[in-house]
């Protein structure tokens, strides 16, 4: 007998280790291109690995989604154990994979719910999780996805690049606003929003931006519940933690995920980088 639902998804997602035990999710992994050859996010190359060879390397390394035949392979596989999957990527604005993933499942003729996070990282884990409560509630695969789509604008993320360089030659910037921003040494905070970064706010210095992103969460504290929030950083877990405990100093209620941002993401945004994220409920 075939089981239910798969969970599908790439590897922006920051997917603990017992959630991955617990529960049938498959991870397709991006590539990370070096100079020296080419890496799957999370397989070959960790987070921690990264941000080395960036630093030995000539050249800023180049990511690239999934190639359709990864995807084709595991939807066929799929189709021998379970019913049917829902498969939840990283914004579509942001990369290819979402489109690659929905082409490989008609041609593998599984049925296959895809959804456009229009987010990236940890809040992509919290969707799909949202997802499996919602199936073991007895609900349709269908149903579940159409209410996933549009879990996106329950979330909100403050995002502190730690090199706008390599951030700029990812093509995730402007111009314009690489050469303001290291003109004037500012320090913008971007967002990930409505599937598509954006410069939230510009400041002067790091630890006033960390404060920014704290008033964020304290106003989104006094008008929804926020149970749960996110520290994602780039190789800089020591920050990441002194800010777990300013929020836990002060939220009790809150529980606090401390977590890498993946290779993919740090290739683009670099070491140093501090984001924040959570779901307002």
């Amino acid at each position: 007998m075939k089981k239910k639902i798969a969970w599908v998804t790439d590897s922006t997602a920051l997917i603990p280790d017992h959630i991955m035990e617990e529960h049938d999710i498959y991870v397709v992994p991006l590539e990370i291109i070096f100079e020296d050859g080419t890496y799957e996010d999370g397989i070959d190359l960790e987070p921690e690995h990264l941000y080395q060879k960036i630093v030995q390397a000539n050249y800023a390394p180049k990511t690239s989604q999934p190639c359709l035949g990864k995807f084709v392979t595991l939807y066929e596989r799929l189709k021998e154990e379970y019913e049917c999957a829902i498969a939840v990527h990283l914004s579509s604005n942001l990369s290819g994979t979402y489109n690659t993933s929905a082409t490989a499942a008609k041609m593998v003729d599984f049925p296959v719910e895809s959804v456009d996070s229009k987010l990236m990282s940890y809040p992509i884990t919290s969707i799909i999780l949202n997802g499996i409560e919602q199936a073991k509630e007895g609900k349709g695969y269908r149903e579940i996805a159409a209410s996933l789509r549009e879990e996106y604008k329950n979330f909100e993320n403050y995002i502190l690049v730690g090199s706008l360089d390599q951030f700029y030659k990812g093509g995730r910037m402007t111009g314009l606003q690489y050469f303001i921003g290291n003109l004037l040494q500012i320090k913008p905070i971007f967002q990930i929003k409505d599937g598509l970064f954006e410069v939230y706010e510009k400041v002067r210095t790091e630890g006033k931006a960390v404060k920014r992103m704290l008033e964020q969460l304290e106003n989104a504290k006094q008008n929804y519940s926020v149970k749960h929030v996110q520290i994602l950083h780039g190789n800089v877990l020591e920050k990441a933690l002194e800010l777990k405990e300013k929020i836990q100093s002060k939220y009790s209620d809150v529980e606090v995920l401390v977590g890498p941002i993946s290779s993919t993401i740090g290739a683009h945004a670099g070491m140093g980088t501090l984001a924040l994220a959570w779901r307002n409920e």
